[in-house]
Order: C-alpha cells, then sequence, then structure tokens
C-alpha cells in the first residue's frame, strides 16, 4: 500500500481466495454453490452466472426477481468488455398523461404501474445463446430444484414479508397465498417452495423440445418468454385494478405486445482510465457514468487526499459523489428513448477540473449540477425525508442506510443481488440482477412472480432527461464494473445497494487501487455513503449535506465530518457495502472475496 494511505487492518473476516480453475462470489451462498458447481461440470463462466442468477431468483425474491431486470459486464479472454443489458423499458401505455390522469404526481414504488417491462430472464437466456455452452434444462435445473423442493429462507427475507402482510392479506391475496404459506411469515430457515415459478422454468425448456440444436432451443425459451404465456398471463393478471403504494387501486398498462417488443442486447461499455487502471460501466440509461465521474474528479488530488479512512480523504470522497449524483440527476437518460446526454462532456479531463474546483473545506448542501455548453441541467423536485412525512398519515420508510427498507405499502429503497464469475479459460462477468422484488406487485399465481418497479425511477415531467415515454428505458441504479490493465480485463465486481452501489463500490476502488488493499481487505474496511442526491426510489426525497458512515471509520474522523457540516447518520459497525468481486492476479492465477455483512455473501473458487 502507499505510504500515505491508511494500512489496512490485517484482520479479515474471511481470507482472499485465491486458486488457478476458477472463481464465483455473490450475494448468496446458494448462488455462489450453483455457479461453481456449472465451472467444476466443465461450464464457462457465463453458463455459471446464469445458473447462479436464476438461483437468487429464488432464494433473495425480497431483492431480485424473474419479473425484474439485470445488468452485466461480460468479457472472453483478451477481449473487450460488453454491456449485456436486461433493463426493459416502459410499456407503451406508460404515458405521463396516464398517470397524471389517475391522479399521479409520481410514479408508484409498488405497484403494476411501475413495471418496466421485465428483461431480466431475457438477457440470462441471450448470455446463453451467444457465451454459453451448456443446454438451457441443465443450467435451469439448480433454481427449478429450489423452487419445487424449497429454499432455506433467510431472516431478511422473513422480515420483508413481515413488514407488508397486511397489504398481502388485505389487497394482494395472490401474494399471501404465496409468501405466507399455512397462513404465516416463514421462520427463518424454513424451507419456502414456490412450484408455480418450478413449472415456469420448466415449460421454458419444453418450448424448445424437438429444435435442431442448443442455440435454437434457447431462443424458442426466449420466443415462449415473449411472446407465449408468460406474457399473457402478466397482461390478464394485472389489467385488474390493485393497490399501489400510493394509497390507491390502479390497473397496470403493461401488455403482451410489450413483451415482445422488448429484447435484451448487448452494447460498448462506457470507460475512463484511473491510475493505470481503465474502468468500464454501463453507459447514461443507467448511474454507472457516476463512478465514472468521480474518479475522475477524484484523479486530480493525492492519495492521501482521497484516502476514505481519513476525514479530510472522507470528505473530497463525500463532496465529489455529491457532484456527479447532481449531474445524474441533471443530465442521464436513455440515449435510444430521446435522451441528449452530453456523456464526452461529463466525462473529460477539463470537465472534473471544473467540478473539482467546486470541493471547499466544508460540506456542501446543495444540489450542483455542473454547467454545459447547450444543454439546460434538469432541477429534480427536491423534498426531505421530513418535509414528505409530514404529507403522510401512514406508515413511511427510513432513507436506505444499508439493507433494504420496506414499507407496510411495499415500497423499498435499497435492493439487489449480484454474481462475479471468472473461469480457467479467463471469462468472467459481473452481473446484477434486481427488481421483481416480491413486495413490488401482486404475485401472478400461473407464474409464481411479480412484476418490478423500475419506472419509479421515471419522472413524471416532461422536461426531465429521464422522463416517463413509452418506449423508454428507465434510468436504473443497476451498476456492474470490470476493470481492464493494458486493455487485458482483470476484474468483475459489484455491489447491491441502489443509489449506494457506485458508492460502496468508490471505497473498495480507492482502496485496491491506490492503497493497495487486498480484496478481502478493502470489501472489510469500513464504508460511508452520500444521501445529498435525489433518491432514485418512491418517494424520491434527500437529504442536504447527508452521509451515512459506519461507527468504525472513527470517532475522530466522524466527527470531524460533522464539524466540516456532514449531516452525519451512523449506521453501527458492519452495515454498509455488500461488494463481491472476481478477478485474475499478476500471475494469471484467479481470485475473489466476498463480503460478509449480513452473514449471507460468500466467495468461492479453486
Amino acid at each position: 500500500m502507499t505510504s500515505s494511505f491508511t494500512p489496512a487492518d490485517q484482520f479479515t473476516t474471511r481470507p482472499t481466495l485465491r486458486g488457478t480453475f476458477g472463481m464465483t462470489s455473490s450475494t448468496h451462498w446458494l448462488a455462489t454453490a450453483a455457479a461453481q458447481a456449472v465451472l467444476e461440470r466443465g461450464g464457462n463462466a457465463f453458463d455459471a452466472a446464469a445458473a447462479g442468477g436464476l438461483v437468487l431468483h429464488v432464494v433473495e425474491p425480497h431483492l431480485n426477481g424473474p419479473g425484474g431486470d439485470m445488468t452485466a459486464i461480460v468479457a472472453g479472454s483478451g477481449t473487450t468488455p460488453q454491456v449485456l443489458m436486461g433493463q426493459g423499458p416502459a410499456p407503451a401505455g406508460a404515458t405521463i398523461e396516464h398517470y397524471k390522469g389517475e391522479g399521479l404526481d409520481m410514479v408508484p414504488g409498488a405497484g403494476g404501474l411501475a413495471a418496466a417491462v421485465p428483461a431480466a430472464v431475457d438477457a440470462w437466456l441471450l448470455l446463453l445463446v451467444e457465451r454459453g455452452s451448456w443446454e438451457l434444462a441443465d443450467v435451469l435445473a439448480f433454481a427449478i430444484d429450489y423452487a419445487r423442493n424449497g429454499a432455506p429462507m433467510v431472516g431478511r427475507v422473513g422480515a420483508t414479508i413481515r413488514a407488508v402482510e397486511e397489504l398481502f392479506v388485505e389487497h394482494w391475496p395472490t401474494s399471501a397465498q404465496l409468501w405466507l404459506p399455512e397462513g404465516k411469515v416463514p421462520d427463518e430457515n424454513e424451507l419456502v417452495k414456490n412450484p408455480a415459478y418450478a413449472r415456469t422454468l420448466e415449460r421454458l425448456i419444453e418450448a424448445g423440445e424437438g429444435k435442431p440444436d442448443r442455440a435454437a432451443r434457447i431462443e424458442a425459451a426466449r420466443r415462449e418468454w415473449g411472446s407465449g404465456f408468460v406474457a399473457r398471463a402478466a397482461e390478464e393478471f394485472l389489467k385488474t385494478p390493485h393497490r399501489h403504494s400510493s394509497g390507491t387501486d390502479h390497473a397496470a398498462v403493461i401488455t403482451a405486445s410489450d413483451f415482445a417488443n422488448c429484447s435484451a442486447s448487448f452494447e460498448p461499455v462506457t470507460t475512463i482510465d484511473f491510475r493505470g487502471v481503465t474502468v468500464a460501466k454501463t453507459g447514461p440509461w443507467g448511474q454507472g457514468p457516476v463512478l465514472l465521474q468521480t474518479l475522475a474528479i477524484l484523479d486530480g488530488f493525492d492519495d492521501a487526499e482521497i484516502d476514505p479512512s481519513t476525514a479530510g480523504g472522507a470528505h473530497n470522497v463525500l463532496e465529489a459523489l455529491k457532484l456527479a449524483m447532481a449531474d445524474r440527476d441533471a443530465y442521464y437518460g436513455d440515449p435510444d428513448g430521446a435522451a441528449d446526454v452530453p456523456l464526452e462532456t461529463l466525462l473529460s479531463k477539463e470537465y472534473a477540473e471544473t467540478r473539482r474546483s467546486h470541493i471547499s473545506s466544508t460540506a456542501s448542501h446543495e444540489f450542483r449540477p455542473g454547467k454545459i455548453d447547450g444543454f439546460t441541467p434538469y432541477y429534480p423536485p427536491l423534498l426531505t425525508e421530513k418535509e414528505w412525512k409530514a404529507t403522510l398519515n401512514g406508515d413511511a420508510p427510513s432513507g436506505a442506510a444499508g439493507e433494504p427498507t420496506v414499507s407496510k405499502a411495499g415500497e423499498t429503497r435499497g435492493d439487489t443481488c449480484h454474481i462475479d464469475v471468472i473461469d480457467r479459460w479467463g471469462n468472467m462477468i459481473a452481473a446484477t440482477p434486481s427488481g421483481g422484488w416480491l413486495q413490488s406487485s401482486p404475485a401472478i399465481p400461473e407464474l409464481g412472480f411479480c412484476l418490478g418497479t423500475r419506472l419509479q425511477m421515471n419522472w413524471l415531467d416532461e422536461s426531465a432527461p429521464s422522463a416517463l415515454e413509452p418506449g423508454r428505458r428507465p434510468r436504473t441504479t443497476l451498476t456492474p464494473t470490470m476493470l481492464m490493465v493494458d486493455g487485458e480485463p482483470v476484474t468483475a465486481l459489484g455491489s447491491p445497494g441502489g443509489d449506494q452501489q457506485e458508492q460502496w463500490q468508490l471505497m473498495y476502488l480507492l482502496r485496491t487501487i491506490v492503497g493497495r488493499y487486498t480484496p478481502q481487505q478493502a470489501i472489510d474496511a469500513p464504508s460511508m455513503h452520500t444521501t445529498s442526491l435525489a433518491g432514485s426510489f418512491w418517494p424520491r426525497t434527500w437529504e442536504p449535506g447527508g452521509a451515512v458512515v459506519e461507527n468504525r471509520l472513527g470517532e475522530d474522523v466522524i466527527t470531524e465530518l460533522e464539524r466540516r457540516g456532514h449531516a452525519i447518520t451512523r449506521a453501527g459497525d458492519w452495515a454498509l457495502g455488500r461488494l463481491c468481486v472476481a478477478g485474475k492476479n499478476d500471475d494469471g492465477s484467479y481470485y475473489a472475496a466476498a463480503n460478509p455483512r449480513g452473514a449471507q455473501g460468500y466467495a468461492a473458487g479453486r
């Protein structure tokens, strides 16, 4: 590590794994085990990631589901990474006029009106067609087994169900039937079954029977998802009005034709160079460039000035994040949906220098997007949590300070899963599946899952770059990362966490690239994030100058941050960040590490 950086704690909660065959890291041990089993049986990283990712639908249903979305970055050995885009667009009927006509001034945080077209499953299937080697039936066998025979319920799934139990019983009876077996919240470690979802996956396999080859069989499954029973069942069920987080009842606008017109795809990555490492992210239809912008701003500081373990470094990091996040809300949107995003300027060294000049020794409590010639920055409505709660008579969740928070109305802040895999041939993938949480909307009984709520990240304001518009992708928070050195992909990483995803990954990158921490040392190190931003999740509140920190950052550091004007929330010792990582060492061997917080994420390999 550099002499000017805080030394890493030599104790780690678990080792950084090393081996020569292949590595997996994910947010749930069963997904890690399934993916690693695929590698052991001759599958490649893409087969393994798909198997593990589909297991995550079953074992972490409060954090992702088949009705949600998935974004990944993939690379073959020595090849340029690509984005696997599994973020579906807004349905054809999702117009601002319709939502306002329903009496809404914001897209709800739960209910069918918040559903983008689900693309996670189609993205996994596209990956298998283009990059995989296994038959679909073999890849899906793990998820089918857990869905049909039961998966042990982790405590947070039960806590989520308990939070929305009243909603399920009174308004979403199909969700109650699925998630309240025998009329009660499942106990921790209780085996919970979902035979309807097992049957859904089996029907996708059956769609390919009689096709001449592996690719044709998987393509048949994609067609069945987009134009067959899945699309029909979703449209038919959700056209019945049901309760939304707004407290009012509405029918969804999604139709079978929306499914048919949605297809996952591969897209170029967006990159920036930082301290000799090329960092690859998604485009501005997601928040991926936030990490790149923040790194560009911080690149102008000396090493010691960007050490997150010191008061001065933590301050500079938080202030840089605020500036990049303000640009996210002012400029980011779907370029394929007519949003004109000045990405080249946003990532330029000249622009980063201008933004860096706005960082002073005190914390900013302002929303400060940059000024770009020819563009008018969008200023979203900024409502504090206190101001929003003053308008309510009912329940409201607290701001996301680590693990997801869920209200009685199903509104959720914080979310998501992650999986990274690298195989013996050097193929690697970083994938972040999310959405379609069990609390998103009523469960579709024929399918065994519900649709997601990603449209809550669109504004009902035509002037916003991320305005709701049919066919436009919402400005998602899903944001995996891949690192390259001299053009060679070397690391796949990511984290759950909604608006915190970029922020927690930033702490990891600063500590490994600049501080030279080992992967597990960097994951274990105390984390933090800013809440001084327009939240991506309904009701989209912000906290001026807000910063959430782990207590292990140290009382001296935290006190100094408060003195500088940061509105500090102490989250506890082990509360922030859920990183996964897998990669390649300089000697050609492999490594992996996983987050210990929550005692759920695990890495495996040999």
